[in-house]
């Protein structure tokens, strides 16, 4: 029975990228090699590292606009210090919207003084906070753009004078932004992109190199920009599924293409939680993400009954976070609409047995 894979991530991916792949395991392009035994400062893993930087600014539109592209090892979590230890010199603002800006607001304590600009822990962050001041004196303001915990997702982001940062883990590519308004984007990987065990960072360089500290090598964005983010081995395999999934999409028409297929997706899940009298939203309507969307029973005596009908319609990974509960549907880039509409089955079924 086919599998639909609702997990939060590791994600699933295309299926011509999963055949590319795991062909190249077995043998790189008729060379006799395994992708993962090359030597990654061969030609060959070189021009997939190059490919890959490239496809990455392309499709974010900041081609020739004073970016660069890395693939990092470390998570989004090494981001967490990263960023600061990068751009960080007296003062930082960060916006509190969960679990993940906790984690970076924390590692950027390291480093200086933090300033939370706004937080709904209030409501264990079931909405992002707005009509927060940005104060004109920070170092950098820093963003969580999708919050896969709680399924909320940053739908307008400030106007400020000073450097945006966004973590974008679990929403890049999935949707059309004016991506020159942020000078830093890191997203791990693993949730709409490749592998685990790689990050894309993209930084504007001219945002580099104003911190009065000295940065350890491997911590140094410019270091790893001067070797083409080859200064130490890469994550050969994750480096090679990103480059083949950023294929994909550029050839399924960009991100303007994959922003319609999600808002489909999104539409189709949660008109059914609406409308269902059998589940409730747990995020702020104006406020949900596209990506991973929360909800729960609204008796919770029916969940020995639901968790058996989706389990036995082949559906996977549906179980919300245990800071949550309930459930959680994850549908980055490469979720099917076929998928979605055999959960949505599932709950409309879940109802006629009510």
């Amino acid at each position: 029975m086919k599998k639909h894979n609702f997990s939060a991530g590791p994600c699933i991916l295309p299926q011509e990228v999963f055949l590319k792949a795991s062909e190249a395991v077995m043998d790189f392009n008729g060379s006799g090699l395994s992708l993962i035994e090359i030597s990654h400062r061969s030609k060959e893993f070189v021009d997939i590292m190059e490919k890959a930087r490239t496809l990455a600014l392309e499709l974010l539109g900041l081609e020739g606009k004073g970016y660069q592209a890395l693939f990092l090892q470390g998570g989004a979590s090494l981001e967490f210090l990263m960023a600061a230890y990068n751009l960080l010199d007296k003062k930082a603002g960060y916006l509190n919207t969960g679990a993940w800006s906790e984690k970076a607001i924390k590692e950027a304590k390291i480093f200086g003084e933090v300033v939370e600009v706004g937080s709904s822990k209030d409501e264990n962050f079931n909405y992002i906070p707005k009509g927060y001041t940005v104060p004109d004196d920070l170092d950098y303001l820093h963003l969580t753009s999708n919050n896969t915990i709680f399924g909320t997702q940053v739908k307008k982001f400030p106007k400020t004078t000073v450097p945006l940062v966004c973590d974008m883990s679990s929403d890049i590519f999935s949707r059309q932004l004016d991506f020159t308004q942020f000078d830093l984007i890191y997203a791990g990987a693993q949730k709409n992109m490749g592998a685990a065990g790689t990050t894309l960072v993209v930084v504007k360089e001219d945002v580099l190199g104003k911190v009065s500290r000295k940065i350890p090598s491997m911590l140094d964005y410019k270091v790893h920009i001067s070797k083409d983010s080859m200064f130490n081995t890469p994550a050969v395999f994750a480096v090679y599924t990103c480059m083949l999934t950023l294929e994909w999409l550029k050839n399924l028409g960009g991100i303007p293409a994959i922003e319609e297929i999600n808002e489909k997706k999104a539409q189709l899940l949660y008109s059914e939680i609406d409308l269902n009298p059998v589940f409730e939203g747990f995020a702020k309507m104006e406020d949900r993400s596209h990506m991973n969307a929360t909800f729960n029973l609204a008796d919770e005596k029916l969940k020995e009954t639901f968790d058996a009908m989706w389990k036995e319609a082949g559906i996977n990974g549906l179980n919300g976070h245990r800071s949550v509960g309930g459930y959680r549907a994850s549908m980055y880039n490469a979720m099917s609409l076929e998928s979605v509409g055999i959960l949505v089955d599932v709950m409309s079924e879940m109802e006629r047995k009510g």
